[in-house]
């Protein structure tokens, strides 16, 4: 393997110092490549993602493969905008010059994605190394091996094999990876590993994005109106359980309402459950599986914690061998229990009560920050308190999820939910160095910006960063008053 993997590297590093990944062409024959892998080998993409993670193609499509074709047919259109050179104003003490930002790749590109979204996680930053220029190494994840196998495939049979590859393999293949210098690591996953990758990339000051996790809030305010409490609550039903069955990094982790409203709110999460699923969510096929026994056997630990099991009001079903959990609601959990310290990540909600909704900011602040962060709520007073005094990787008002596939928004957290932003033109910068390029004449030389020193020059210097140094210059020549 170690041989392998040393051959690999030096392929991609000799592509990319032939200069051939700068060319735009290339950059648009590899993402249309992207294109038709998801295109031809659809109904081949959702079987593996109904094999590793019990979805269903329509949930596959909305959730991978469809997101993936709009970032990227977003990335072709806008393409050679991207890569243009930016001009740059530049001061009159720069006179005469011009200034340029040109954007140039970074290199060798490591990518290691998560197992949750295994088609997605592993695409969308492959757009925007590729746009951008790079050679890429993916590592996919090994707890979702169908998706992993059909990756490798379809990438070395539809893009630039000398460019991309794909290494398969558990963590130790990982921990191989790391041990060798990139010039830029991307990592999906958890913080735990998060913390490893990190480590491994400090040993040659390789640039890491992180996009990690953490416990996602939905602040719930009260409705005067029926109609908006019943949408608030279908979206948060959807964004809880209708998501990779809650195994996702921006689900709704954690419900914070007035304990007034508390019973309406837990009455309608019933019926929009049985809305999506049916009186049996195991039998509905519309809700994924947990991803294998380990996964299921800590979600089952959080819900066996002491006091945690007694505030359940609804679900709880356990299929250990379907790897199958039914949607689960708990109202005022012990805040020190694992379920409500620790990210779920899996079809379980707790619900916790507050005498007043603006005591939610406190809570919020209380602990690490949120990847993302759902308020749903019509007082404007609130709205401005929560983006002014939370902070969070996002923070999206009366929906969910949503901001995610937004190719004009960035996507990444803050603080220990992560750092980096991709999506859209935010994964071509990702990718990318943005060179300064200086260019001067010869026309005009400051002669006061030699030594030798004297006390003349040192007031021509003093008047040049007051004023400029053009200014300066009329001054030393008389042309114009100091004052």
């Amino acid at each position: 393997m170690q041989s392998h993997l040393e051959s690999d590297l030096k392929e991609l590093r000799e592509t990319f110092r032939s200069g051939k990944t700068k060319e735009s062409s290339w950059r648009i024959s590899q993402l249309q490549g992207l294109l038709h892998i998801l295109e031809d080998r659809e109904n081949d993409i959702s079987m593996a993602l109904k094999q590793d993670l019990g979805k269903h193609h329509v949930e596959a499509y909305r959730d991978e493969i469809g997101t993936v074709v709009k970032s990227i047919n977003y990335a072709l259109e806008n393409l050679k905008q991207w890569m243009a050179a930016k001009s740059a104003k530049l001061p009159l003490a720069a006179f005469p010059s011009r200034g340029e930002l040109v954007p140039e790749p970074l290199g060798v590109v490591l990518v290691i994605s998560s197992w949750n979204f295994p088609i997605g996680l592993s695409l969308e930053p492959m757009i925007g190394a590729l746009a951008a220029g790079n050679v890429v190494i993916l590592k996919p994840s090994e707890l979702a091996p169908a998706c992993s196998s059909i990756l490798a495939e379809t990438i070395r049979d539809y893009l630039d094999y000398t460019a991309v590859k794909v290494i398969e393999g558990g963590s130790d293949i990982g921990e191989r990876l790391l041990q060798h210098q990139f010039d830029k690591i991307f990592f999906t996953g958890s913080v735990r590993v998060g913390r490893a990758v990190m480590s491994a990339a400090a040993q040659h000051l390789t640039p890491v994005t992180l996009e990690l996790g953490g416990k996602c809030p939905a602040v719930v305010d009260s409705f005067s109106s029926s109609w908006d409490a019943k949408i608030a609550t279908k979206r948060i039903a959807w964004g809880k359980f209708g998501a990779c069955a809650g195994q996702a990094c921006i689900g709704v982790d954690y419900i914070l309402i007035e304990k007034k409203n508390v019973s309406n709110l837990v009455e309608l999460l019933k019926r929009y459950i049985k809305q999506f699923f049916g009186d049996d969510p195991n039998g509905s096929h519309s809700m994924s599986k947990i991803i294998n026994k380990k996964q299921f056997s800590r979600l089952k630990s959080l819900l066996n914690e002491p006091m945690v099991k007694s505030s359940i009001v609804y679900g709880g079903l356990l299929d250990e061998e379907g790897l199958f959990i039914g949607p689960t609601i708990l109202v005022d959990p012990p805040l020190d229990a694992a379920i409500m310290t620790e990210e779920i990540f899996g079809p379980l909600l707790p619900i916790i009560t507050l005498k007043r909704i603006e005591e939610s900011i406190d809570f919020i602040r209380e602990r690490p920050k949120p990847l993302a962060l759902y308020a749903f709520t019509k007082d404007q007073n609130l709205h401005k308190r929560l983006v002014s005094e939370t902070s969070s990787g996002s923070i999206m008002f009366n929906d969910v999820i949503l901001q995610y596939a937004v190719d004009t928004l960035p996507f990444g957290g803050v603080g220990g939910s992560g750092f980096g932003r991709y999506h859209g033109k935010y994964s071509f910068d990702n990718f990318s160095h943005e060179k300064v390029v200086v260019t001067r004449s010869f026309f005009i030389d400051i002669w006061f910006r030699y030594p030798p020193w004297d006390d003349k020059k040192l007031q021509l210097l003093k008047s040049g960063f007051r004023y400029d140094y053009l200014s300066v210059v009329l001054i030393a020549l008389g042309l114009k008053s100091k004052g």
